[in-house]
């Protein structure tokens, strides 16, 4: 039976204790434990992104259990968000494993079921687990980030592609873009331009660009600070994920991490093809913590609580500052452990790849001009 939701007068707001902290930590590491244990990877993802968002160092080197009814009885204050991050948060635990037990999967979904969460994505591990890609690929697209899509959605993009389409050949949205290098450098359209300079990326609009929809993250790199190597990405839409309280949101770092680390998902997004291994890599669990974090303090213009950064219409916003818009989205720096850990901006060494180098430097030579990385190296 699940844990109905508190009422208005009994909900609990404040921010978690270490105690709850550490209750949270060992439900989630129940829920996703598979026969023989966690592995490292779980435990320390766990303890990341526990200590990035709540300040609290939990113990994740034990084996106790906290059974789905418990779990739930422990948030019988929290409100129904809340309960939906820890929900998502055992689903990203779940999906580092590979392969991913069924009966993990069935664990994840009776704890989502006592908490009274029911998530379109629990479809999607339970595909991963009986080892049906096509299936689960299927569900992210109807389930994922671009389920219910309309045609009001599409207006921050300025095209008529739907969810992750391609645009190959649409002029009028091309030359928006082009037209970004004519603004004063250090505005956030100057930036991007460059961004795509550098990298020899196409503009959205012509053959070989980024679906519309898929650009719309590019200006994130820019605007939080992310270079462009692949294990970068899964910073971003780390950030991204975070940032929005939409429970669609968290399904663009769930295909990330499908796409980045187990190799689950062939390729997505439109343009993304599988890479596995990124999160593996040292420090790359800190970084992901961090970047949770800094999604989870910025909002929306106005003061908006939270903010779907993948629905921005940046166009509106690209004659302004980088830093101001940083200062009006509410984005905080990176925490040393995320600098130290090895994140990197797009401008600094370390924040373009050997491929986007050298697709820049071929563009470059193509227009008959100088390369120009400003600043970025591999």
């Amino acid at each position: 039976m699940p844990v109905p939701f508190p009422t208005d007068d009994v909900v609990n707001l404040q921010p978690p204790s270490f105690e709850e902290s550490q209750l949270n930590a060992t439900a989630m590491l129940s829920a996703t434990r598979p026969e023989g244990g966690n592995t490292d990877m779980q435990r320390l993802l766990i303890a990341a992104t526990v200590e990035a968002l709540t300040g609290h160092a939990v113990d994740v080197d034990n084996d106790d259990i906290i059974d789905a009814s418990e779990a739930a009885h422990n948030l019988a204050a929290r409100a129904e968000g809340y309960r939906m991050r820890m929900v998502h948060m055992m689903v990203l635990s779940a999906l580092v494993l590979r392969p991913l037990p069924p009966e993990v999967a069935e664990r994840v979904a009776a704890y989502s079921h006592e908490l009274g969460i029911d998530d379109d994505l629990l479809g999607a591990v339970e595909a991963f687990a009986n080892s049906d890609r096509a299936l689960a690929a299927v569900d992210f697209e109807r389930n994922g980030y671009t389920k219910d899509w309309n045609d009001d959605r599409s207006e921050a993009l300025h095209s008529d592609a739907s969810g992750w389409e391609q645009a190959d050949d649409d002029p009028a949205l091309a030359d928006k873009w082009r037209a970004l290098a004519t603004l004063p450098p250090g505005t956030l359209g100057r930036s991007i331009s460059d961004f795509y300079v550098a990298r020899g990326f196409n503009v959205p609009g012509t053959p070989g660009s980024a679906p519309p929809l898929l650009a719309q993250h590019d200006w994130v790199h820019v605007l939080a600070d992310y270079g462009t190597k692949v294990e970068a990405e899964l910073e971003v839409f780390a950030f991204i994920a975070r940032a929005n309280d939409d429970p669609r949101g968290f399904s663009l770092l769930a295909m990330v991490v499908s796409l980045f680390e187990t190799g689950y998902l062939a390729d997505g997004a439109g343009l993304f093809e599988a890479f596995p291994g990124q999160l593996s890599q040292d420090g790359m669990l800190h970084r992901i913590g961090d970047a949770m974090r800094r999604g989870a303090l910025s909002h929306g213009l106005e003061d908006a609580p939270d903010v779907d950064f993948m629905a921005v219409d940046w166009f509106a916003l690209a004659d302004r500052p980088v830093d101001e818009l940083r200062e009006l989205f509410g984005i905080v720096d990176k925490a040393d452990v995320a600098i130290n850990a090895g994140s990197v901006g797009p401008w600094d060494p370390g924040g373009i790849s050997e491929a986007q180098l050298a697709m820049g430097m071929a563009a470059a030579e193509a227009r008959g001009e100088p390369y120009e990385s400003f600043g970025a190296t591999v």
